[in-house]
């Protein structure tokens, strides 16, 4: 068995007052969800969240890591895969797609992008960060 760890984060703004969530379409996959990628070397996760977010949006971002979920699933035969999601406020928001890997972002606004995320899993995870962020208000 091969075991496989990756962090991310679901990436907010306020805009004109709403809360907004940055979400990534993959290349190869067409599948929509939250920038995130494999943990390099000694990186901690939130290194490795840092880090691919910026990889993959072009976006800085404030890692929050009192909201902290995961998620397993085996994405092939003999493999194991964790998944683990911070919130990250954004600092800046204009994004640039790494053209290897993600073929669009958008910001959407949080109660709308359940209907735009592919995997379940990633529409439970979007449900508690939108219940973590209105208590950071």
């Amino acid at each position: 068995m091969t075991y496989e760890k990756s962090c991310g984060a679901i990436v907010y703004r306020k805009f004109h007052g709403n809360t907004e969530i940055l979400l990534i379409r993959h290349i190869k996959s067409g599948y929509w969800s939250f920038p995130k990628g494999h943990v390099e070397g000694n990186e901690t996760e939130v290194e490795t969240a840092k880090r691919e977010i910026k990889e993959e949006t072009g976006l800085d971002v404030m890692i929050d890591d009192g909201f902290r979920e995961t998620v397993q699933f085996s994405p092939r035969r003999d493999t194991s895969k964790t998944v683990v999601y911070f919130v990250a406020k954004a600092r800046n928001y204009d994004f640039v797609p790494q053209e290897e890997e993600i073929s669009e972002i958008r910001w959407v606004e949080i109660g709308q992008a359940i209907s735009h995320l592919t995997y379940d899993n990633d529409k439970v995870i979007v449900s508690k960060a939108k219940a973590f962020i209105a208590l950071m208000k």
